[in-house]
C-alpha cells in the first residue's frame, strides 16, 4: 500500500479535528479528499508529511512509519500544500535549482520536471508574474523533483480560470498514471474529472470512501396503483436504497443499473401492480456530499 492510516485522532486543547480516521490507497490511484471547511482534510495532509504528529493511531508512507522513519516518508512524498510557498523574486528554474540542492538530486533532473510540467515557456519570467496556474505548475515541479511515488496536493486548483483548470487536471491524470495521488479539493468537478476513488470527511470523521464507478447512482420515482412493502422493493437486483414517500410512491436508488425502469417492470407484473408513474434522476458525488455531510 502507498498510504495506510489506522485509527488517526488529533486533538487541539478541547477540539477533535481527527476521529479514527482509517483507509488504505494502494499505488498507481487518484483519491479525491472531499470534506467541509474545517473538516479535517488539510490536518491528515500536514501528519502524513510529518509536518504535525497525531494524538492517537498510526499512518505508513511507501511501507514507512511517520513516526520513527520520519525522513524515510519525507523522501517518498512530493506535497503541494494549499499555500503555495514560493519565492517571487525567483525565475523557476533557479527556485527549482535552489530546492534540487535540497533534495541532492542532479540538475538534469530539473530539466525533466520542467518539461513534465510544461514550464518551457516561462523560464524567462519571475514566478512573482507568472499566472496562478504557471505558479501551480512550479509548485508541483518541486514536488516532483525527487521523484516521490506519492503526492500530496492540497486544493491544487483554488483560483484558477477553465483554461487553467483543464491543464492541471490533465498533468494531475498524467502523473497518476505511476503515482499515487492524494487530492484534497472543495470542488466535486475535480474529483469526478481526476480521480480514481472518493474520500469524505466531515467534523473529523471519514463518512464515505467509494469508487469513483459506485457513487455514479441512478434514482427512479416510482408511483404504484397499490401500497407496496418497501422490504420488496428492495429485492429487486442492483437496488440499493429505497426510501418510502407514501405508501404507494418511493425513490428507488440503483447502482449502475442500465434497464432500471425494466426492472421496475419486471417487479409490477410479478406482483400484480400497475404503474401509474415512473421518473428517473441521475446521482453523482456531489448528491454524495450532501447525503453524508449534512
Amino acid at each position: 500500500m502507498s498510504i495506510r492510516v489506522e485509527n488517526l485522532s488529533k486533538e487541539y486543547k478541547e477540539v477533535n479535528a481527527l476521529e479514527g480516521i482509517s483507509f488504505e490507497i494502494p499505488k498507481q490511484q487518484i483519491v479525491g479528499f472531499l470534506g467541509p471547511n474545517g473538516a479535517g482534510k488539510s490536518t491528515l495532509m500536514k501528519i502524513l508529511t510529518t509536518y504535525l504528529q497525531a494524538t492517537l493511531g498510526a499512518a505508513f508512507v511507501n511501507g514507512f512509519d511517520i513516526v520513527s522513519q520520519q525522513k524515510q516518508v519525507q523522501q517518498s512524498i512530493g506535497y503541494l500544500p494549499e499555500h503555495n510557498p514560493l519565492y517571487l523574486d525567483q525565475y523557476p528554474k533557479e527556485y527549482l535549482a535552489f530546492n534540487a540542492d535540497v533534495y541532492n538530486v542532479s540538475k538534469q533532473r530539473i530539466n525533466e520536471v520542467i518539461e513534465l510540467t510544461g514550464l518551457q515557456n516561462e523560464l524567462k519570467k519571475k514566478i512573482g508574474s507568472l499566472s496562478k496556474g504557471y505558479r501551480q505548475r512550479v509548485g508541483l515541479a518541486c514536488a516532483l523533483l525527487h521523484d516521490p511515488q506519492v503526492l500530496l496536493l492540497d486544493e491544487p486548483t483554488t483560483g484558477l480560470d477553465p483554461n487553467q483548470l483543464e491543464d492541471i487536471r490533465l498533468l494531475i491524470k498524467n502523473l497518476g498514471k505511476d503515482k499515487t495521488v492524494l487530492l484534497s479539493t472543495h470542488v466535486m468537478q475535480e474529483v469526478e474529472a481526476m480521480c480514481d476513488r472518493v474520500l469524505v470527511i466531515n467534523k473529523g470523521k471519514l463518512v464515505a470512501d467509494k469508487m469513483l464507478s459506485d457513487t455514479i447512482e441512478k434514482q427512479l420515482i416510482v408511483t404504484f396503483n397499490k401500497p407496496v412493502v418497501v422490504l420488496k422493493l428492495k429485492e429487486i437486483p442492483k437496488v440499493s436504497e429505497v426510501q418510502s414517500l407514501s405508501e404507494t410512491q418511493f425513490v428507488i436508488n440503483f447502482v449502475n443499473e442500465n434497464n432500471m425502469a425494466e426492472s421496475i417492470f419486471d417487479f409490477a407484473v410479478a406482483n400484480q401492480l400497475k404503474l401509474l408513474q415512473i421518473e428517473e434522476k441521475q446521482l453523482n458525488i456531489e448528491d454524495l456530499f450532501k447525503a453524508v455531510t449534512i
